[in-house]
């Protein structure tokens, strides 16, 4: 179950050996799927990403807003407070989206507010959310990353906004994606009979999400050191695996030391 900013890619760039590392995991008979707390794309739109650098992810891939989907129900009015991700979980779950800056929409009443990393995020926007959660909207967050992994550093991420409305509001925010257990229910609908923990490996760059998703599953945890954790940083967490990057995990693991 590996992550993909910080561990496949950094912007879209593919980190050296990691198309490698998914096509060796893979013929050695291990199954790959994509475990993002994104959620500004589509889930669509994930797999053409992965697919322009050489890697099918077909079926294989679920992100923090089809988490948060899951918290949604037929009918409900949702405020997306977010990228295309959010806006296609909510249609997905039978809800009517309203769009982020549509005051004429939230003053209708809504009822749920899902909040994710995007670029267009304002004072306005945050004003709407807040107004929306305090008429008693439920507050659901994507994630609570408070970074995201660049290719020239970390920038403000998802949590980073969700800690803005959720402070504004007032609300304690519902969280969908790592470690929490919504996207635990998501990933075993996933992988059916596959999801056995003893079998399970979570790869990420970052303890508080991935190392913590691992022990949500009570599966072994792979730290790697191209993203959100820089190499030689100290780290006090349990992990089954450290290695420069998704390629010396992989190696590890093929080669039977795992």
């Amino acid at each position: 179950m590996c992550d993909l900013d910080g561990v496949i890619w950094l912007g879209g760039d593919a980190i050296p050996g990691s198309v490698e590392a998914v096509a060796r995991l893979r013929a050695s008979g291990r199954r790959v799927v994509f475990v993002t707390n994104s959620s500004a794309f589509t889930i669509a739109e994930h797999a053409a990403s992965l697919a322009a650098i050489g890697i099918d992810a077909t079926g294989d891939v679920l992100s923090s807003a089809s988490a948060a989907g899951e918290l949604i129900a037929a009918g409900e009015r949702v405020l997306a407070c977010g990228g295309n991700g959010v806006v296609e979980a909510i249609e997905l779950a039978g809800a009517t989206a309203i769009a982020g800056d549509d005051d004429t929409e939230v003053a209708a009443g809504v009822d749920a507010v899902i909040v994710g990393f995007h670029r267009t995020f304002d004072y306005h926007r945050l004003a709407l959310a807040t107004a929306a959660v305090r008429s008693g909207a439920r507050l659901i967050a994507t994630n609570r990353d408070p970074l995201y992994p660049t290719p020239t550093g970390p920038i403000p991420g998802g949590g980073s906004i969700v800690a803005a409305v959720a402070t504004a509001s007032g609300a304690d925010p519902v969280t969908a994606g790592k470690p929490f257990p919504p996207m635990a229910r998501a990933l075993h609908a996933l992988l059916g009979d596959e999801a056995a923990p003893v079998d399970l490996v979570v790869v990420g760059d970052q303890v508080s999400t991935d190392g913590q998703f691992a022990v949500e599953l009570g599966c072994r945890f792979a730290l790697v050191r191209t993203g959100n954790t820089p190499p030689g940083s100290p780290v006090e967490f349990e992990r089954d695996f450290d290695g420069a990057d998704f390629a010396a995990v992989t190696e590890t693991i093929v080669t039977g030391h795992a």
